[in-house]
């Protein structure tokens, strides 16, 4: 029974470090700076975005009306973008399954890799645009709250 529990420990612990090393990718801390990279106005170039599933918040227990959570795959071919757009109002945790692809965000002086493995989360205060600059293509796994089911922001 001991052997389990510390066997046990060891996944969970071996797992929690493992999520902490996937967080990766982040605007050095002396890159960042509000505002300092305009909006573009690129229009989406390569990019396959499919809506795996979406759970209506308002009609489970938490009672989040007027909320969806959103699960979408987005498949960004060499040479693709994903156009500007703002967190905002649309929390969301990006995870690299495949591919290596650069963010251009809105508060950060440099572009942001990432790379398989990588997961991002994108909150309050984060507007950007990426673009797949690799020959690999890169396949996004996408978890949104979003408030207007109308809305196809990426």
């Amino acid at each position: 029974m001991l052997r389990n529990g510390l066997t046990l420990a060891a996944i969970i612990a071996g797992s929690i470090a493992a999520a902490s090393a996937a967080i990766a990718g982040e605007c050095p801390a002396d890159k960042l700076k509000p505002n300092v990279r305009e909006k573009v106005d690129y229009k989406p170039v390569g990019v396959t975005d499919v809506t795996l599933g979406a759970i209506d918040l308002e009609k489970q227990p938490a009672h989040i009306a007027g909320r969806e959570l959103r699960f979408r795959k987005l498949t960004i071919e060499p040479g693709g973008i994903v156009p500007w757009h703002s967190h905002d109002d649309r929390p969301a945790l990006i995870f690299v399954q495949q591919g290596e692809i650069v963010e251009y965000a809105s508060n950060c002086a440099e572009p942001i890799v990432h790379k398989a493995g990588d997961i991002r989360p994108e909150v309050f205060g984060t507007s950007h645009w990426w673009k797949n600059l690799g020959k690999e293509t890169v396949i996004l796994y996408v978890g949104d709250v979003r408030r207007d089911p109308r809305d196809h922001n990426m």
